[in-house]
């Protein structure tokens, strides 16, 4: 093994990460919240935190569903983000954008009636909160 071979396997590893950060930014603009709801996000922002760790806490999720929501909050208590905030846009975004992929993927896998149940917040709050996820709600 020569300096060559570390160097070529160190220049690889690094195009290879600017290749996942780049199809995660275009990944990001897809999913985005639409209009006014972004700033809905940041309102239930609290409620949603909150939503986030009882799911996270309950046993009676799959195993998988709650690693995701574990490593969403680590991800949202890291000071670091994925996407610079002089980005415009995304910059401030990015966490919302996260929180609401990783939502409806919690209902695909666990159910509406599971996030519903642990929602701590009013009724309009998840209407909304709902509606920032893309999540169809029978009342929708």
């Amino acid at each position: 093994m020569t300096g060559s071979f570390w160097a070529d396997l160190l220049i690889g590893l690094a195009a290879a990460l600017v290749v996942a950060w780049l199809v995660l930014i275009v990944a990001l603009v897809l999913v985005r919240p639409k209009g006014g709801l972004l700033r809905e996000a940041l309102r239930l922002l609290p409620d949603v935190l909150r939503l986030i760790r009882r799911l996270a806490a309950d046993p009676t999720l799959p195993r998988g569903v709650r690693i995701r929501l574990g490593l969403l909050l680590v991800y949202l208590a890291m000071p670091i983000d994925l996407i610079p905030d002089f980005i415009p846009v995304l910059g401030h975004a990015d966490d919302a954008i996260i929180v609401t992929a990783v939502l409806r993927g919690v209902v695909r896998r666990a159910g509406l009636e599971a996030v519903r149940a642990h929602w701590p917040g009013t009724d309009d709050g998840f209407a909304a909160a709902a509606r920032l996820a893309g999540i169809r709600t029978p009342a929708s």
